[in-house]
């Protein structure tokens, strides 16, 4: 039990980071945290649309979120690293905070969420589903479900490449739930075959060599022929 413990307070503690990077970072275009335990100490990489409000004038931002990290959620000697997003419709985070921010400006939330799904199928994503929940249209909370596009909910293809977000927002009826899952353009799933045209090199030269050597075993046939005809 001590090591399911173990994990379980880890897990958490990622969560609780997660969350007060995704406050103290909002302006930044936070897009999510990937944590990792190295002999020297504990490798932090933060995603972000601007890395330069998170590295801040002189690097003091990023010295205080590492003073934070280190008294507040007990993380080891911690070296936080920044990386710029690429291409934002293909992050999580990036896509559920903008539906959350289109949702409090008072945009409908059928028009928040198509207007993300074709932005993030447009940006090449194979799939993707946004799900908004909370009191929609009546006192009864209710979800809505905006789906496009090639989207495994199990297996190995969804635990290795499946990017899901999740952002909760506080409007007038309630509190308004934001969930996002998006299949990136380099996934890559069993099921689908992909049949090349030219051979690989070392199968052309095995072919070579084959008929290479059938060659030579019709001369040495012909040669005997004649010698047994003479």
């Amino acid at each position: 039990m001590a090591v399911v413990k173990h994990f379980i307070t880890e897990s958490v503690k990622k969560t609780e980071i997660d969350e007060f990077l995704e406050k103290k970072l909002e302006r930044a275009g936070y897009g999510g945290v990937t944590i990792s335990k190295t002999p020297l100490g504990t490798h932090i990489v933060i995603y972000a649309m601007r890395p330069g409000l998170v590295i801040g004038r002189g690097g003091d931002t990023i010295k205080e979120l590492a003073g934070i990290l280190e008294e507040k959620f007990k993380v080891s000697n911690p070296q936080i690293s920044v990386s710029e997003i690429e291409i934002p419709e293909l992050n999580a985070y990036v896509v559920a905070s903008r539906i959350a921010s289109a949702l409090q400006r008072g945009i409908h939330f059928r028009r928040a969420g198509f207007w993300a799904l074709n932005q993030v199928m447009d940006a090449g994503a194979l799939g993707a589903e946004i799900i908004i929940s909370g009191k929609l249209r009546t006192e009864r909370a209710r979800f809505e479900k905006f789906k496009a596009g090639y989207l495994p909910k199990c297996g190995d293809a969804a635990l290795k490449y499946m990017r899901k977000a999740e952002i909760h927002v506080q409007l007038k009826p309630g509190i308004f739930g934001v969930r996002v899952r998006i299949m990136p353009p380099d996934a890559k799933f069993p099921d689908k075959i992909q049949i090349t045209e030219a051979l690989p090199l070392e199968e052309e030269k095995s072919e070579e060599a084959l008929e290479v050597a059938e060659a030579e075993e019709k001369t040495e046939e012909t040669s005997e022929e004649k010698e047994e005809a003479k």
